[in-house]
């Protein structure tokens, strides 16, 4: 089974599924303006059912490609947001995903640190060379988010994917290892050492 340990941030940390987020995460894949930034359209719940399953199902794959993992508050485990990381079949490379949080949720405004505690394991316990990340071009509070995650442009993606009846660019981001571990902060050093715990300091 491979099973993320709990990784521990300043403002939220992050857990594998439990079968009780159900709710919540049906709620962000069918909702209609949770959903209008992701690169897939809005589901209904029966759609929203098989994706929690499958998203359950992924700590037993092996090897494991996806990492769809419960945004909580610190000192709560209710899920309060999504965050992801899909590793790509070829090189050291992988993509961080759909970053969600449910209106009102405590740890908004600090979804970068999502970001940071997943990029801390790929580039650890994984040992990915790269990470990268992207978000609709007209999605403009994105570019802040992305910059405090310590990710740097690259390029857009003219017309990637087409959700709403209409065609959308993807400016792009990027983290190299040795540069991102430069500037890692307490927090994801213990987690790119391999002890995550350490992160409730």
């Amino acid at each position: 089974m491979n099973h993320v340990p709990e990784l521990h941030g300043e403002h939220l940390w992050l857990r594998e599924l439990h079968a009780d987020d159900h709710e919540p995460f049906a709620r962000i894949l069918t909702h209609r303006v949770l959903t209008r930034y992701l690169g897939m359209e809005r589901m209904d719940p029966r759609q929203a059912h098989d994706a929690f399953a499958q998203s359950l199902a992924q700590p037993y794959a092996h090897p494991r490609r996806k990492y769809t993992l419960a945004v909580c508050a610190p000192d709560d485990d209710t899920l309060t947001g999504i965050m992801g990381l899909l590793v790509e079949d070829y090189g050291s490379n992988a993509m961080l995903t759909s970053l969600v949080l449910l209106p009102g949720a405590p740890v908004r405004g600090h979804g970068h640190e999502a970001g940071r505690l997943l990029m801390a394991y790929g580039f650890g316990h994984l040992g990915l060379h790269r990470v990268w990340a992207g978000h609709r071009s007209d999605h403009h509070h994105m570019p802040k988010l992305m910059h405090a995650a310590g990710l740097h442009p690259e390029a857009t993606l003219r017309q990637l994917f087409r959700t709403q009846g209409c065609w959308h660019d993807v400016t792009t981001y990027a983290a190299i290892a040795p540069e991102w571990k430069r500037q890692a902060g307490t927090r994801e050093l213990a987690i790119l050492d391999g002890s995550p715990h350490l992160g409730r300091v």
